[in-house]
């Protein structure tokens, strides 16, 4: 007869190899107590690290003890500085820039490193409730006692204003205008008013908040003004040159491989700057030679995406392949990326493939593989 399963061995969490995605402060906990143990700056209040080691932190650096901090972030120092500055004052960050621009992953990387605590998290969607950023409760106790702080269910906003931490709030465009503008009062009053008790909470000294917006997608609810003047708003910027873009979507990819634990070898640097510069020539609409105009699809042809696009291929090539990354594991993604609409999409596409893709001898390779997918798909 099998031994009954205890119950502390059901509701243990998965061992950290078995995470998918392990939370930053998990998974760069090594150079977090580093930091730490190094960081003799002075820290505002409940602040895990000084705002140099944040930053140090955020965009990488080798500390006394030849420590090596990997960077998160890579873009301007003046943009991360100004946005760690703004987080140790009373004014809340937001983070604004076209999809793909890391400003999740920068949002996540700051709670890590401010808070040890990148989980007070609300996702923004078109049916976030306004109990989202406020707070909820528990109706069973709710009926049978009545309002009681036994029966309030805490939103991730009001965790953080009770213990002094950051909270993130990601798309909070995309959250309809009322429940925006609940944090108004969490803004400007520092308090969350609890009117069923009769009380409020007041924010901790180390309280602050981190949003995200971008204001390319379909769905998005404007800010009121009342709330904009709350933010200081950072503006994240598409990598500004082809060099910037191929490191970080190399990074990226490479990390991600490892992570997925995928049995292939990392892109080749040629494949990874093929991709980027599909991406850039038709995100700007002209060539990098400036000689060809082209239409521009209708998708963010993001460095997001252009990272899925590479770690597609290295799982293609790696379950259905030799492991090394060519272009038919590359073209599948690459075309499901560029033509999001058929009608459009597909003839700027067809256009970019006949009259610059079929023109470079050494993307001969990418335009038989983007040919026979279509052949195959039609």
């Amino acid at each position: 007869m099998s031994a009954p399963v205890q119950p502390e061995a059901a509701d243990a969490p998965p061992p950290a190899a078995a995470v998918l995605r392990p939370h930053a402060e998990q998974e760069y906990a090594a150079e977090l107590d580093a930091l730490q143990a190094e960081d003799d700056r002075a820290r505002p209040p409940s602040w895990n690290l000084s705002p140099w080691a944040v930053v140090t932190y955020a965009l990488g650096g080798t500390l006394r003890d030849g420590t090596t901090i990997t960077p998160k972030y890579i873009g301007a120092r003046r943009l991360v500085e100004v946005a760690v500055a703004t987080l140790a004052t009373d004014r809340a960050l937001l983070l604004l820039g076209p999809p793909g621009t890391a400003k999740t992953w920068l949002s996540e990387h700051l709670a890590a490193a401010i808070s040890g605590d990148s989980t007070l998290l609300v996702q923004g969607t078109a049916g976030t409730a306004e109990d989202a950023v406020r707070y909820g409760w528990n109706y069973a106790r709710l009926i049978a006692e009545g309002p009681s702080p036994a029966a309030l269910v805490p939103s991730p906003v009001m965790t953080a204003m009770r213990d002094g931490k950051v909270v993130r709030i990601e798309e909070l465009t995309r959250m309809p205008a009322e429940v925006q503008d609940a944090l108004i009062t969490v803004l400007s009053e520092k308090t969350l008013p609890v009117a069923e008790l009769g009380t409020e909470i007041q924010a901790v000294a180390g309280f602050t908040l981190i949003a995200t917006a971008n204001d390319r997608d379909r769905g998005v609810n404007e800010m009121s003004s009342a709330l904009k003047r709350r933010f200081n708003t950072v503006v994240l910027p598409l990598p500004e040159t082809s060099e910037a873009e191929v490191e970080i979507v190399s990074r990226r990819v490479a990390e991600l491989g490892r992570a997925l634990q995928l049995p292939a070898e990392p892109p080749a640097l040629a494949e990874v700057r093929r991709v980027v510069q599909v991406f850039r020539e038709l995100r700007s609409g002209v060539t990098s030679d400036g000689r060809t105009t082209l239409k521009v699809p209708t998708g963010t042809l993001s460095t997001a995406e252009a990272i899925s696009v590479l770690t597609n291929g290295m799982a293609l090539a790696a379950h259905f392949g030799d492991g090394q990354l060519r272009a038919p594991d590359v073209a599948a993604g690459l075309v499901g990326t560029v033509i999001k609409d058929p009608e459009h999409d597909g003839v700027a596409w067809n256009e970019y493939l006949e009259a610059v893709v079929r023109e470079r001898e050494d993307w001969r390779d990418l335009y038989r593989a983007c040919r026979d997918l279509s052949v195959a798909a039609g």
